[in-house]
């Protein structure tokens, strides 16, 4: 029948094997996939397999039925791993890259930073504490004030004070 079939397309050999096999197939599907509509389909895909593919059939290396049952087993493999394949987004995370500055960005950046540091040890001590309580511990005046035990005037002079001499500093390496 699978040989009339590769050979000639003859319909009725198909119907006969579709008959015969296609309850089969189905049940097969059936056990492995656990769903009525999706057995349905790779059952109905493995018959169109078989009646494309007859003309493959060798029956020198098996029988008409492992022929065809291998073809489902194939169909039922691929579909699971559809099934179980992540669908991919592109704007997850994981996959956009992160912002990163061009290289001449990050290079004055880092060449800013320097220049602030180095302006910044230039700094009386006194002065160099309230700029890091203030602007690295994000302390209030006040707070800054109550630690220390100084008065609030005493600090914010001394904070412009240092934003003056960190300004002048920067303006001369310029």
């Amino acid at each position: 029948m699978l040989a009339a079939v590769g050979q000639n397309k003859d319909v009725e050999a198909f119907e006969a094997l579709f008959r015969h096999y296609g309850p089969r197939v189905r049940a097969y599907m059936a056990k492995l996939a656990r769903d009525g509509q999706g057995t349905e389909e790779l059952m109905q895909e493995t018959m169109l397999a078989v009646w494309n593919k007859a003309h493959q059939f060798d029956p020198a290396r098996g029988n008409v039925s492992s022929w065809i049952f291998t073809i489902a087993r194939n169909l039922r493999i691929d579909a699971y791993r559809k099934e179980k394949r992540p669908v991919f987004d592109p704007t997850d995370p994981a996959f956009v890259p992160d912002d990163v500055p061009p290289a001449d960005l990050e290079f004055e950046g880092r060449q800013e930073a320097d220049r602030l540091r180095r302006a910044m040890e230039t700094l009386p001590a006194e002065q160099l504490e309230l700029l890091k309580l203030s602007f690295y511990n994000e302390a209030s005046h006040s707070a800054i004030a109550t630690k220390l035990g100084l008065p609030m005037g005493t600090v914010k002079s001394r904070i412009r004070l240092a934003f003056a001499k960190l300004r002048a500093a920067l303006e001369e390496r310029a």
